[in-house]
Formats: C-alpha cells, structure tokens, sequence
C-alpha cells in the first residue's frame, strides 16, 4: 500500500480529486496518509480532517528563518514514513534536501502543458492569463516529478484542454482542472501505487 503525503496551500481541489478517486476505487494500493499546509486557513485541511486524515500546518511564519521552516516540513514529512509526495497546489519551494531524500518520489502537478506556461512566475492564474494573452488554443495540464528546478522534472502524464472565445482566466482555469487535472493526478498516483512508472536516464517510462 502506497502511503501519500499530500501538500496543500489552499482549497484543496486536487486533494479532494485524490480523495474521490480512491473512495471509487480509481486508485488502487494508495491511502493518504496526511496532509500538510503552509497555511493554518487552507480548507484543504478541513477535507483532510472530513476525511479522517491527518491534517498538519507547517508554517514559515512560526520559525525564525527560511531553513529552520524547511527542517521543520521536512521532519514532519518523515514522521509519517511516506512513500510519495504530492504537490497539490502548494505554494512554497521545495528545498533540496527534501529533493535529494525523496528524489522521484515527488510529484507535480501543474495547469499548462510544460513545456509552456510554466517556471518563475507560472503559478494559479498568472498561467491562464498568459495562456490568454498569447492567444494559444490548447493548453492543459502536468504532472510530473520534482527536481531542482521549476517545473523540469520528467514528465509523468499530459492532457490537453481547448480555449474557448471569451474565456476569463477564472473560467480557463476551472475547465483545466475539471478536464485535466483531477483527471491525471489521480491517474498517476494509481500508476506509480501499482508499480507502472519508472524513470531512466531522466525520461519516465509508463509499463
């Protein structure tokens, strides 16, 4: 049985997706073991808590510098004895030694096709308001594992979602998630629970 962490900064969409994929037996060999947020207000813990699940708050608001907060998560993280991370919408950036313990066990997902629309900067809506600028009409969502830099871990699954005339990036934002990402994170945790996903030589392999 795959243990999961899931990391949240807010609403918990994503985690909630996870949640009602294993509740259907979509994902196999899987539980959540806790959920951890930087942010004491996010409702992602309130569903984590609905859900009988460990809900956690770590935040870099209660330690004295960057590193202390960053030893913190990460001790936290290893009390539960996981075997995957998963980024739902969290919104810090993942220190390297979490990196290195956890390397291609940390997964991503993100709302645009990477290589587009991702890296500095790309992160909730600021992606679908570049999306619209550009003037693009296909964009999507990611998910993949995490390495040192922003966005550039091998890439596990994609879904393409079509622009529509008029869209805002609220709406564009909403259709992403509905078509793509609550469709293809609970698919790679399924694949990557029951032993589908490797990574050779930089590139994932799905068996």
């Amino acid at each position: 049985m795959l243990k999961l962490a899931v990391l949240v900064s807010g609403g918990g969409t994503n985690l909630q997706a996870i949640l009602d994929a294993i509740d259907r037996g979509d994902i196999k060999n899987a539980r959540v073991e806790v959920v951890i947020s930087n942010n004491r207000d996010a409702f992602a813990l309130e569903r984590a808590k609905k859900h009988n699940i460990e809900a956690q708050c770590v935040s870099p608001r209660d330690y004295d510098d960057r590193g202390a907060f960053h030893l913190a998560l990460l001790k936290t993280l290893d009390s539960y004895d996981v075997d995957l991370v998963v980024l739902a919408g969290f919104l810090v950036v993942i220190p390297q030694e979490m990196i290195d313990k956890y390397r291609n066990r940390i997964i991503n997902i993100h709302p645009s096709l990477i290589p587009s629309f991702c890296g500095t900067g790309y992160y909730g809506l600021k992606v679908h308001e570049g999306v619209l600028a550009r003037g693009v009409r296909v964009t999507g969502a990611t998910v993949h594992f995490v390495d040192e830099g922003t966005d550039t871990g091998p890439i596990i699954l994609q879904k393409a979602v079509e622009v529509h005339n008029g869209d805002t990036p609220e709406i564009l934002q909403r259709r992403v998630m509905e078509q793509a990402e609550w469709v293809i994170l609970p698919r790679a945790i399924d694949l990557i629970a029951n032993d589908k996903v490797s990574v050779e030589e930089g590139r994932v392999v799905i068996a």
